[in-house]
């Protein structure tokens, strides 16, 4: 069975940021937009049945195609038609599913919406859906920083390994706070977001991507022991359970 602790720390958005579980995170933005990263909901076990179903969404980030990042996109869209952030091939396939108000963006690039910045960073993973029964690429994997209408910088990783040029998204986009897998397996484990964590210069981290699969075996408290071995111990490392929400 899957332990889940709470450790509740003071995160200093104006308004507040759920994890759903996995790598799923509702953002509210301190002007009230709803922001959805990654949402798998529906057949995701760590979120709990009453988040499953969502009264609104403003804005949902994809940050690859494979079904525990993207299994609700379409669903969501069908329902409350937000705007859709994904890498150009991924949307196309989204678009192509009857997902509307898509926005193509590729590594590098920008845009603002309503007042949020949203710059799309690189990941190490690959990037596919299962059409048909056939398993067909969309393009690259990749990560977002969001600056919000108050200037506070979310990074969400979205699946990867670590990677020395993290070091550039610290220079050029300065990210407050990061959201950073954990499990291993599929993405980096503890020690790999530890260095990460050090590469990107952060002083918080919420460990994500752990707990549910057999691969991903990575804790949040293998994570503040590698951060003490680098000498990091101040960081802050966010445990949360699924629909903890941070005020």
């Amino acid at each position: 069975m899957v332990r889940w602790k709470a450790q509740v720390n003071c995160l200093k958005l104006q308004k507040r940021l759920t994890w759903l579980g996995h790598a799923t995170f509702q953002i509210i933005s301190p002007q009230g937009k709803v922001i959805l990263i990654d949402p798998w909901l529906e057949k995701n076990p760590a979120c709990p049945p009453e988040c499953k179903q969502l009264e609104h969404v403003d804005l949902i980030l994809v940050t690859h195609g494979h079904t525990d990042h993207s299994g609700d996109v379409l669903r969501l869209a069908k329902q409350h038609h937000p705007t859709i952030i994904a890498m150009l091939e991924l949307m196309e396939w989204l678009a192509s599913k009857g997902a509307d108000h898509t926005v193509e963006l590729n590594k590098g690039g920008s845009l603002i919406f309503e007042g949020i910045k949203v710059t799309m960073t690189h990941a190490v993973h690959s990037s596919s859906v299962e059409d048909e029964g056939q398993i067909q690429c969309v393009g690259e994997a990749a990560g977002y920083l969001l600056e919000l209408e108050n200037g506070l910088k979310l990074y969400h990783a979205g699946d990867t390994d670590v990677f020395g040029d993290m070091a550039l998204i610290r220079d050029l986009l300065a990210p407050d706070i990061a959201l950073l897998p954990i499990g291993g397996g599929y993405t980096m484990g503890p020690q790999a977001a530890a260095l990460a964590t050090r590469f990107l210069g952060v002083t918080s981290v919420v460990p994500m991507h752990y707990g549910i699969f057999s691969a991903c075996k990575g804790m949040p408290q293998e994570l503040r022991s590698a951060l003490d071995t680098l000498g990091l111990a101040s960081v802050e490392v966010i445990e949360m359970i699924p629909d903890q929400t941070i005020d």
